[in-house]
This record gives C-alpha cells, structure tokens and sequence, in this order.
C-alpha cells in the first residue's frame, strides 16, 4: 500500500468528517486502510449511528444504496460504480410485480443483497444469518423469497411454511461443488468445514456449520478447533486470519473469487474523496418503502 495515498485518504476522510467501510470480501489492503469492517447490513447501520457526514462504500453498488437508505441524511460515496452484484441484478421491481400477480397476495421476504427498487417491493428484508428467524416470524403459511434460491433452501430446512423461491443465486457460491469440498476435505481432514447459505443444498449437507460471514468470524474465533475450510468468498481469508493467528484457515477452492468485490482499488478511494464521485443517492418514493422493509427486518431480529 502506498504511504503517500494512504496519508491522503485518511486526511480528506477527516477533512470531510468521512468513514470508510469496507466488506469481508473486499483486498486485505482496503479492509486493513478502512474505518470499519464486517457484512453490508452491519456496516450500513453501524455507519448510521456515527456522526460522519460521508460514507466512502467499499463494496459492491446494492450496499452503497442500503447504506443511503438508512443514512438519508447522509453523502454515500462507492469508489467504482461498476462494482455490481450479479445475483442482485436477476430480480427486478417489474420482474417481481409480475411473478406476483402469478402468485397473488403474499409476503415478500428480500435477502438484503438486492437492489434498493427490489427491496421497496418488499414486505420484509432477511441476512443470510436471520433468514430463519424472519420467516419463521411471518404469520403467513406460505411466501416467496429473493433474490436467492440457494438461501430459500436452506431457509426451508428451518420452517414448515411453504417457501417460492426465486431463481437467482450468487455466482460464486453457486459454483461450488461436493466435488470441490470433498477434495478440501481430504486435503485438510482435521479441519472444520463452514459454509455459507448461499451455497448450493447439497455443498450445505456437507458443511460442519452453515453460516454468513460475520458469524463465520464468531465461529471461529469461539471453537476450540484450530483449523477451518472457508466455504464463502476468499477475502473473508483476510480477517479470520487477523482475528485468529493461531489458526488455520483453508480455501475450499481456488474459485471463490469475487471480481466485483475486487474492483475497486485504493487509489479508486482516492479518487472518490478527492472527485466526489460516485454519489450513490437512493430517490426518496424508493427509499422509504425500502426502509421501511429493512425497519420491519430489524424489529423482528431483536
């Protein structure tokens, strides 16, 4: 990392009273230079609650929208507005209102890696860590969920209410193999296997714990076992190691790479501060119902 850059950045973040967030998976080098680490729903809401007047997204572009969408209030800034979430881009507000008017008037349950527009459609948001719970809270018997079919599954296992489920799904995650697991496994046969719900129903039979990032980060940092396949995206590498350097942690596959996560660079950050670019600013007849979804996620998880 360059000093000169680095010392550049912090000054204009304290100049412009900024916070720089930054994803699991984004480069270790923009995780270690940022205010704040963790998934896109804890960061936005952490943000929410300081006094910053910026917020510099590293990420992808639906985590700078739900940053804007509970910081109104605030500037929300992502470095590369090309970094975008493939799974996110399946479903759209039209796209959902026709499937709707197929299935007729049922919740709507929205993983937050989705577009502000898909969100405000919504009857309620879900993480990959409460999805159990905010199905489970609905009083409904049946609902359709989105924009992840990999998700709905697993959210299936843990109700007995009848979930449609959209045919999106995480590139990523979708590309995982039992084939790929089982070589893991054979490689490294003491080590715990994690893997995320967006994963694949027959990669999740596998795994020793299912789990989203952050609870992958308390997983392991609170399990007596010292070594660890990581089935999600490679940048989560970064923090478990830093968290953890006593113990072991292992790839599942060399695929696990996400190129939009990796767009942006910190120079981009630079750039960003100094340009004020690119503003991400979700319109207000959007953003109310899309909060208003998120809100109703929120209540139910505490």
């Amino acid at each position: 990392m360059n000093d000169t850059t680095t010392r550049a950045i912090k000054a204009l973040l304290k100049k412009r009273n900024g916070i720089l967030l930054a994803h699991n998976y984004q480069p270790a080098e923009i995780q270690d230079l940022a205010d704040l680490t963790g998934d896109s729903l804890e960061l936005s809401l952490k943000a929410a609650r300081t006094d910053a007047e910026l917020i510099v997204f590293c990420g992808v572009l639906f985590m700078a929208e739900t940053a804007s969408i509970v910081s109104p209030d605030k500037t929300v800034l992502l470095p590369r507005i090309d970094a975008g979430c493939p799974m996110a881009d399946m479903v759209s507000g039209a796209s959902l209102t026709q499937r709707l008017s197929r299935l007729g008037s049922i919740p709507v349950v929205t993983y937050v890696n989705s577009s502000a527009e898909v969100k405000a459609a919504s009857t309620v948001c879900c993480t990959s860590a409460n999805v159990a719970t905010v199905v489970n809270s609905l009083t409904e018997k049946e609902l359709l969920m989105v924009p992840d079919r990999n998700l709905a599954q697993y959210a299936a296992t843990q109700t007995d209410k009848k979930i449609h489920f959209w045919e999106g799904y995480c590139p990523i995650h979708d590309r995982l193999t039992e084939e790929d697991v089982m070589v893991a496994k054979k490689k490294h046969p003491r080590a715990l296997f994690m893997a995320h719900p967006e994963c694949r129903p027959e990669v999740l039979a596998l795994a020793d714990a299912v789990l989203s990032t952050s609870g992958m980060l308390r997983f392991a940092r609170n399990s007596d076992r010292e070594a660890f396949i990581v089935g999600t995206e490679e940048g989560l590498l970064h923090p478990l190691r830093k968290a953890n350097p006593h113990k072991r942690f292992y790839r599942v596959s060399e695929t696990m790479v996400c190129k939009d996560m990796k767009k942006i660079s910190v120079p981009n950050i630079l750039e960003a501060l100094e340009e004020t670019r690119y503003e991400v600013k979700v319109p207000e007849a959007i953003r109310k119902p899309a909060a208003a979804a998120v809100n109703r996620m929120l209540d139910i998880s505490r």
